[in-house]
């Protein structure tokens, strides 16, 4: 067997703090409205001088500094994204600029909406196997405030900022993601116009049909992935779920019947960051010491695409 651990995460998020109570200025909402239906209290926005690109390196800078490894040793930079300051050039394309990785590094975007860090990741895993340097650095990232239509309360006050970043290290030996990556092609419920559309490029969600699909999907693909790895719930110390929606994750819980313990979230104070969410809460759970080397994460990320993606990853 051959496959990734974890070796080090880094996290990124803009300074300005944007609370229920600040968008109930601007649409008709208010705290109690919000928190009760998603968890969220507050999300991050970038500010004036932040951006995509500065939040990458920052988020990138503290990942290989926590790992040990060097930029020239990073194989496969992948960042998961949505909302890149460019169309191109990609934002992994940037990070190797700015970040001093080898030309011959492998550096490309990928968007898988809310599942796209996990698809990161298994793509990393995938090209680190036949990758000259063993090790990759893989980001999920989002401004999604550039993106959100202020007008719509429905979706306005879900949505934030923040990138998350995980050096991994492919060995024969080691464990593999076991992934499952899926799509159900759908463009109706949950997407946002491209550049050429005569509409305008705001986030649009059908709410309740996206509900249904994440109460299904998220379980469905949890079991998968442990189905694949022969093993069971309980060799699972840490469950790190996409951070969509407060009620979704405890309907996934409810329905796996696993300990809400082990299933911890952050969107009360990140919202829902898309591609960016499971880096977040792995770095978050790491640095509070309530995921340790040894132990194992399944994350599960789903969203736009319709896409859903699982993983079991170990931590060195």
């Amino acid at each position: 067997m051959s496959g990734i651990k974890l070796l080090g995460t880094g996290s990124a998020v803009p300074s300005k703090v944007v609370t229920n109570d600040d968008l109930a200025k601007i649409v008709d909402t208010n705290d109690e409205w919000i928190s009760t239906r998603t968890g969220i209290r507050s999300r991050r926005y970038c500010a004036e001088g932040e951006s995509h690109t500065s939040l990458c390196l920052a988020a990138a800078r503290q990942a290989l500094e926590r790992s040990g490894v060097k930029p020239e040793e990073v194989g496969v930079c992948i960042v998961a994204t949505l909302t890149p300051d460019y169309l191109t050039p990609a934002a992994a394309c940037l990070l190797q600029r700015e970040l001093g990785l080898s030309e011959d590094t492998v550096c490309f975007d990928l968007n898988a909406a809310c599942s796209g860090f996990v698809y990161a990741l298994h793509t990393a895993e995938c090209l680190l196997a036949a990758a000259p340097r063993k090790y990759g650095l893989v980001l999920g990232a989002e401004v999604l405030s550039r993106i959100t239509d202020f007008s719509d309360r429905g979706t306005c006050v879900l949505f934030g900022d923040g990138v998350g970043a995980a050096v991994v290290e492919w060995r024969a030996g080691y464990p593999s993601l076991h992934a499952v990556l899926g799509c159900r092609g759908n463009d109706e419920v949950l997407y946002a116009p491209g550049v050429h559309s005569d509409r305008p490029s705001y986030i649009h969600m059908d709410g309740q049909p996206v509900f249904r699909f994440a109460v299904e999907a998220v379980p469905r693909c949890a079991r998968e992935v442990l189905s694949k790895a022969g093993l069971g719930l309980e060799d699972v110390d840490r469950f790190v779920f996409h951070q969509a929606n407060q009620r979704i994750i405890d309907f996934a819980v409810k329905k796996l019947g696993i300990d809400p313990a082990k299933c911890t979230g952050n969107i009360e104070h990140t919202g829902n960051t898309s591609a960016a969410s499971v880096p977040l809460l792995l770095d978050e759970l790491i640095t509070g010491g309530e995921l340790r080397s040894g132990q194992r994460a399944l994350c599960v990320g789903f969203g736009g695409g319709l896409t859903w993606a699982g993983a079991l990853l170990e931590l060195a």
